[in-house]
């Protein structure tokens, strides 16, 4: 790197000359103000050289710092080694709601822990389906994701505009919830809660699973007079048939009194039926008395839109949504809706007049079934895996 030079007009100063008696000898000397001012320029400048040679090694220091560092990338700012980093909201719920809302208020929640949350994992799947699905990638503009733990939610930041921290002292959700175990209840539990909350804050909401494949635009099939309204693991053919099978992972709910009600009677009723989560509890009390004294508009949603791994819808020109259900075990779960974004990516790519013969059907479920459920250390109280 060339050195940088001064300028070579600098203003010259006339010398007085004194003349001593030296023989034809003439001596030229500077008046004592001058040789103070040069010597003052030049502490000037070496002053600048030090502290423009100060700042070079600085920058450079500064920059190895960040190289280095940046060696892992994003995945050492989603999931930082110090456990200690302090992690909260930057802005209230009601503010994000108010964000993330559509014109009526509506928006889209699923939840998200650390075991669903690593690169490559369930969230990516979940996100990748809005990306691919029919008329879903607007969709997106409306989902918040709610994060259990502190590093679902560092995650989230990285990939997605709305995230939330649902933080828990009663409980650490960062692992994976293996079904029916006390953390999996609670989870479930909290889940309840914290949706009842967004409901009295006004906002109406479509609840999915991040285990559930997006792949059209739900709300044309949603039903126009109902409060709250649910998918199932088995749908006998009519809506309002209330010996239809409901999963809780995914429902559309609209905030009114009578779906506040309805959320906070669900809550309470863990306390009548300990032991159970959500789903099962939804089973108990969907005939209870006090559901028709509230004059809750309840609606069951058909398999044949809203499928799953227990019953798959049969017509991919239909579906909207799929769900991993009836299925145990992270790496079952990834493997089978890795293969049914293959399929729907495969339909997406057949002629029209092929799509409506509908020749192909979903290769799923494949590593997931109901034998997958029975695990040692799960009760046997149910057959359905959120």
């Amino acid at each position: 790197m060339p050195r940088a030079t001064l300028p070579s007009n600098r203003r010259r100063f006339p010398a007085t000359s004194y003349h001593h008696a030296t023989g034809n000898f003439t001596t030229i000397m500077l008046p004592e103000s001058a040789l103070v001012f040069r010597r003052s320029i030049g502490a000037a400048l070496f002053f600048l050289l030090v502290s423009f040679s100060c700042l070079l090694l600085f920058r450079n220091a500064d920059y190895s710092r960040f190289t280095s560092s940046n060696h892992f990338g994003r995945v050492s700012a989603v999931f930082p080694s110090n456990d200690s980093v302090a992690i909260s909201n930057e802005y209230s719920l009601e503010n994000i709601l108010n964000e993330a809302a559509m014109k009526d208020k509506t928006v889209i929640l699923t939840t998200l822990n650390e075991a669903w949350a690593a690169p490559d994992s369930i969230i990516d799947l979940f996100l990748e389906s809005f990306r691919i699905g029919d008329r879903t990638r607007r969709l997106l503009n409306h989902l918040v994701i709610v994060a259990l733990d502190p590093k679902a939610f560092m995650r989230c930041q990285a990939i997605h505009s709305y995230c939330y921290l649902l933080a828990s002292e009663a409980v650490d959700f960062h692992e994976e919830a293996f079904f029916m175990t006390p953390r999996y209840l609670k989870m479930m539990w909290r889940r309840i809660d914290f949706l009842r909350s967004v409901l009295e804050l006004g906002y109406n909401f479509v609840f999915t699973d991040a285990d559930i494949m997006w792949f059209r635009d739900p709300f044309p099939r949603f039903h126009t007079d109902a409060d709250f309204q649910i998918a199932c693991d088995h749908f006998t053919g009519r809506f309002d048939d209330v010996e239809n099978r409901p999963n809780g992972g995914f429902n559309f709910v609209q905030s009114n009194n009578r779906s506040i009600e309805f959320y906070k009677f669900w809550h309470s009723s863990q306390e009548t039926y300990p032991g159970y989560h959500d789903q099962d509890v939804l089973n108990f009390i969907k005939v209870d008395p006090f559901i028709t004294d509230l004059g809750l508009k309840m609606k069951f949603l058909d398999t044949a839109n809203f499928g799953g791994l227990c019953e798959p819808s049969k017509d991919l020109n239909k579906v909207c949504t799929m769900h991993a259900n009836c299925c145990y075990g992270m790496d079952s779960k990834l493997h089978d809706l890795r293969v049914m974004l293959q399929d729907w990516k495969y339909y997406l790519t057949l002629a029209p007049s092929l799509k409506r013969l509908s020749i192909i059907s979903w290769r799923v479920p494949q590593k997931c079934s109901l034998d997958s459920l029975k695990h040692p250390g799960a009760p046997e109280k149910s057959v359905q895996e959120n």
